[in-house]
């Protein structure tokens, strides 16, 4: 990490409001107004949070074996991109190989104190999902399992308790006992990649289910009309949704149904690949075969535009897309991509620049659309700035 710079100017992402921030002790000590006549076009934002991140910039964290450099190499390179906090996403595969990779995430926090502060925790997408093509989405049919307690807290207990997310599908007849042992355990259980009826949405739910894994995708071409599992996700109110708004995963127009039937409760992500801020073109992946990236960032199968291998955006991209689509402002977006999923998940404190706040903080400029990084700040250091 770089100099403690304790002194912030700029103007609040919420109101435009031009202020001085003082920071100590990884929280903001201070907020200051400076006046009207302040020149400063940099916006001070919160740090971006990402709970779904599969590797990036050439870094796959499903790759086995999983290096612990990896996930720091990883957990730097998102400065850049203003992501202060995020999960490293390990998705369905062997039971030794998810329990190898659980613990180089582990030992990565261990080893390197920035790491150990980018890491909000480990997201666990799979290996209890749907076994059905379509909702099953790329995770290997062959690893795809019911629920397991003891299997669960054997790899909980592996990588020191740092699961705190873990998406699974209801329709199993173990999952509502599962999800209520997560849920009381301090693990966030998110509903996704499932083929499960109204009914065990709602059981689910009830037993302590609060959010939807990248609503919309990683579900069949074909459902039912009226009964379906994403109706019935949008329905209930206790649910939060993360969103993939990368503009290529989701229509615009299922992208404004769900920010209004969910007001508040909606979490960008960006399901980040290996991929992401990689030059456009052809690659080979060890999930999706061969595959391109296109200069507009849309990743798909070679030859079939129509047919997604993955997502080829970052975070601070989603947040473009959807306020550069008209369907959010870009503070409501900002909020999406930060407070929301912090809070959410339960991480200490609030990453609002307010007195008191943590000390997450992206300074921005707008540049033709996008939101250009100039200085990232973690716990109320400086671990990213343009030259």
């Amino acid at each position: 990490m770089q100099e403690n710079d304790n002194i912030v100017f700029g103007r609040l992402y919420l109101t435009g409001e031009p202020v001085k921030l003082t920071l100590e002790g990884g929280l903001v000590k201070d907020v200051e107004r400076t006046g009207e006549d302040s020149e400063t076009d940099l916006i001070i934002a919160p740090g971006l949070t990402d709970l779904q991140v599969n590797g990036y910039a050439g870094l796959d964290l499903n790759n086995d074996p999983l290096l612990p450099e990896t996930v720091r190499e990883i957990s730097v390179k998102l400065w850049s991109e203003g992501v202060t906090t995020f999960f490293p996403t390990i998705i369905t595969n062997r039971g030794k190989n998810i329990r190898r990779s659980l613990c180089a995430i582990s030992d990565a926090c261990s080893r390197f104190p920035e790491v150990a502060a980018a890491v909000g925790g480990i997201h666990l997408e799979g290996p209890f999902i749907s076994p059905q093509d379509g909702a099953r989405g790329a995770h290997p049919a062959d690893h795809v399992r019911p629920p397991d307690w003891e299997l669960f807290c054997e790899w909980q207990e592996a990588c020191g308790g740092l699961i705190r997310i873990i998406t699974l599908s209801p329709e199993w007849p173990e999952a509502a006992g599962f999800i209520r042992q997560a849920a009381e355990s301090g693990v966030t259980v998110a509903i996704g990649h499932t083929s499960a009826t109204p009914e065990q949405v709602r059981e689910a739910v009830a037993a302590g289910a609060t959010l939807s894994t990248h609503l919309g995708n990683g579900s069949h071409q074909m459902l039912p009309r009226h009964r379906n599992y994403i109706w019935e996700q949008l329905a209930v109110d206790e649910l939060y949704a993360s969103m993939i708004s990368d503009g290529f995963h989701l229509p615009d127009a299922v992208m404004k149904v769900f920010l209004r039937m969910k007001p508040g409760k909606i979490v960008l992500v960006s399901d980040a690949t290996a991929l992401t801020g990689m030059p456009p073109g052809d690659y080979i992946t060890h999930i999706g075969g061969e595959v391109t990236l296109t200069e507009a960032g849309k990743l798909h199968v070679k030859g079939n535009p129509d047919m997604l291998a993955g997502s080829g955006k970052s975070l601070l991209h989603c947040v473009e897309t959807l306020t550069a689509k008209g369907l959010a402002t870009v503070a409501e977006a900002l909020d999406m991509a930060s407070r929301t999923p912090y809070n959410m998940v339960g991480l200490p404190g609030d990453c609002l620049p307010a007195r008191g706040g943590v000390a997450d903080l992206i300074m921005m400029r707008e540049e033709s659309g996008r939101l250009k990084v100039i200085r990232t700040i973690k716990s109320g250091i400086t671990v990213f700035r343009t030259e």
